[in-house]
């Protein structure tokens, strides 16, 4: 198993554990996915993000 830095979501907190040891939240990786030429999902990622910055 690899481990992975990780961040909680409501207090910020950095761990390597599965749930946040100060206000046990939610975590989320913080690292971006690996880059590949072949990117399927891209397409979707940007309609994705496009949407979410216009509901802001």
């Amino acid at each position: 198993m690899k481990m992975k830095m990780r961040r909680c979501r409501s207090c910020k907190e950095y761990t390597l554990k599965d749930h946040c040891p100060h206000c046990g939240g939610e975590l989320e990786v913080i690292y971006p996915p690996r880059y590949s030429p072949e990117d399927k999902y891209g397409k979707y990622r940007r309609i994705l993000k496009k949407q979410l910055n216009e509901s802001r």
